[in-house]
C-alpha cells in the first residue's frame, strides 16, 4: 500500500510504503459505513424503568419543575403552603398531573425514541436534567422550609 502525501506549498510529492501485515489486514476487513448507526434503544418496559434507564429520572425530573412553578404560584394566589395546598383538595390535581406527564414521557420512550435525538441548541438533554434535578432540591427545600418556619415562604 502507498500513502500519498503532497504539501500545501507546492513541494515535491512523497510517497510512502506501509509494510504488508497492515495492507493485507486492511482488504479483509469489511469497510465501515460512512455513518455509524447509533445503538437501538430497548423498549421493553423494565429496561425503560430501569434504575439507570431514560425514564425515571426524567419523569421524576419533569413533575419536580411543574411543582417547583405552582406551588409559589398557589402559594402567592392562596396563601397556603405546600403542606395546605395538598390537604385542602390538591391530592386529585396532583395525581392527575403525575399521570399525564407519566403517560405523556413514556410513549415517544417506549416507541424508541430517545430524549436525546431531539434535543437541539439550548433544549438540550443534559439541561432538561440539570433543571429537573435542581427542581427536585428545590421543592424538598421549600417544603422543608415550610414545615420547620410552620408557615408559607412567600
Amino acid at each position: 500500500m502507498t500513502v500519498r502525501s503532497m504539501a500545501e506549498d507546492g513541494q515535491k510529492e512523497q510517497q510512502t510504503s506501509v509494510p504488508s501485515t497492515l495492507e493485507s489486514s486492511q482488504k479483509s476487513a469489511p469497510s465501515s459505513p460512512l455513518h455509524p448507526r447509533s445503538p437501538k434503544v430497548s423498549t421493553k418496559f423494565s429496561d425503560v424503568f430501569a434504575f439507570s434507564g431514560p425514564a425515571p429520572e426524567r419523569i421524576n425530573g419533569r413533575l419536580a419543575m411543574v411543582g417547583f412553578v405552582a406551588a409559589p404560584a398557589v402559594e402567592l394566589s392562596k396563601g397556603q403552603d405546600v403542606f395546605a395546598q395538598l390537604s385542602n383538595g390538591g391530592i386529585p390535581l396532583f395525581l392527575g398531573t403525575i399521570i399525564l406527564l407519566s403517560v405523556a414521557s413514556l410513549i415517544p420512550l417506549l416507541k424508541g425514541v430517545t430524549v436525546e435525538s431531539k434535543s437541539k441548541g439550548l433544549m438540550t438533554s443534559d439541561a432538561e436534567l440539570w433543571n429537573g434535578r435542581l427542581a427536585m432540591l428545590g421543592l424538598v427545600a421549600l417544603a422543608f422550609t415550610e414545615y420547620v418556619t410552620g408557615g408559607t415562604l412567600v
